[in-house]
């Protein structure tokens, strides 16, 4: 397998006078209920090395886990129709103002929660303070991806949900496998750190600065596997 980056994405990285080559690892289109150890084994295991870090995207964790919701089987409700109107458009999509993703919201978070949030985001518009609705309501709203075709037509009709316990996913498949992993949820202007294996020594902050470009891209690049390799440093000696 030639290892790569995707176009318009560096392969190196400079992070505290360390170099690291992020290779991204292009798969099949994941499937609803697969196993992603069966997934990381079929595309990670031969050219991994001992000090490498595997970054996951969310999704496909999620795919597999089987962590999806059906646009057939929501019912929007008068308040999701209506709070969505209200949402800024990013470059990273739609988010909640999507009707269908506020919908979930509400049935996570609950009316009462969503409206709050809703409002205080609102006035915060009026003091140029963005990111309110989601502190309130959290990572598991944040990071309902789907009910669009941007990427894939698939996404139109699904929603997907953030992965069940990704910290014990990364460790199953550190066990399973020998490979170091962290789930994340990035995009072209946010990374979060959804889990990571517990043998990893890096911090969630220094492991978002190896990632913090998105190397994965945000189209339909089908590269959900970011492999991260500490690039070996030469010493020069004065002659």
């Amino acid at each position: 397998m030639e290892l790569t980056c995707n176009e318009g994405k560096s392969i190196r990285i400079n992070i505290d006078n360390k170099q690291y080559d992020r290779y991204a690892i292009r798969t099949h289109y994941v499937q609803k209920d697969e196993n992603y150890i069966d997934i990381i084994k079929q595309y990670v295991k031969d050219i991994y090395t001992k000090d490498d870090i595997i970054s996951i995207s969310e999704k496909i964790i999620s795919l597999c886990q089987g962590r999806v919701i059906y646009k057939k089987d929501i019912k929007l409700s008068w308040t999701a129709k209506f709070l969505s109107k209200f949402v800024a458009v990013t470059p990273a999509g739609e988010a909640v103002g999507n009707p269908y993703k506020m919908q979930i919201a509400i049935k996570l978070c609950g009316k009462i929660k969503v409206i709050y949030a809703a409002i205080l985001a609102g006035i915060g518009k009026l003091f140029h303070k963005k990111g309110i609705f989601y502190e309130i309501v959290g990572q598991q709203v944040a990071g309902i991806d789907g009910f669009c075709n941007d990427a894939y037509e698939e996404y139109l009709d699904m929603g997907i949900l953030n992965p069940d316990n990704p910290t014990k996913v990364c460790n199953e498949i550190y066990e399973a496998l020998g490979i170091k992993a962290m789930v994340v949820d990035a995009n072209d202007i946010n990374v979060e750190i959804l889990g990571k294996a517990d043998v990893i020594e890096q911090t969630e902050e220094e492991l978002k600065a190896l990632i913090k470009d998105n190397p994965a891209g945000q189209a339909n690049q089908q590269t959900p596997i970011i492999l991260i390799r500490q690039v070996e440093q030469k010493i020069e000696e004065n002659i």
